[in-house]
């Protein structure tokens, strides 16, 4: 799968950065992600958005994506060009909407602790692997393959979408 092996450049932030942080709520007026990516993190970094790159990744702490429950604040990662985030813990719910719209993430204390704000990981999601710039390489729980193929489709939505689709094409071809 191609977006199996992922290389960025990191950001780091702390514990605890909720939902509001990652994208406020007066920017909930829309679900378009390109817009939401533009006000990305401005609730705890303003400028983030104006300064990340396509393939960057955030690095976190624990219980990241607290607070309420809106795929807002991971589509705005992925608006943002984030292509993973690694964490030492997740919220539930952020972990689950995470999922849903297709943006990777991964949870490891150890690796999370080890990188540096700017440092490029590489994250291998069927390998189930984070190395840093130093070598080193942490294991981590590989995407299975259904996971694998939600995160390469883009989201829950489009699998559910394609599926919809070939159910009707197959109904009408027993026509």
């Amino acid at each position: 799968m191609s977006s199996d092996l992922l290389n960025g450049r990191c950001w780091v932030f702390g514990d605890n950065v909720n939902t509001d942080e990652i994208i406020p709520a007066r920017h909930l007026v829309t679900t378009d992600a390109e817009e939401l990516g533009r006000h990305c993190m401005d609730g705890i970094r303003p400028g983030f958005s104006a300064e990340v790159r396509p393939g960057d990744m955030v690095v976190a702490g624990e219980n990241f994506g607290c607070g309420s429950s809106r795929e807002h604040a991971p589509l705005a990662l992925k608006g943002a060009g984030v292509s993973c985030v690694l964490a030492k813990s997740f919220a539930r719910i952020f972990f689950r909407n995470a999922v849903n719209i297709g943006l990777p993430i991964v949870e490891s204390p150890e690796a999370a602790s080890a990188v540096k704000e700017g440092d490029r990981i590489t994250v291998d999601l069927a390998a189930g692997a984070v190395t840093t710039p130093d070598g080193r390489t942490f294991k981590v729980a590989p995407f299975p393959d259904f996971l694998r193929r939600i995160m390469d489709a883009g989201g829950l939505m489009h699998i559910v979408r394609e599926r919809v689709k070939g159910g009707a094409a197959a109904e009408e071809s027993n026509r």
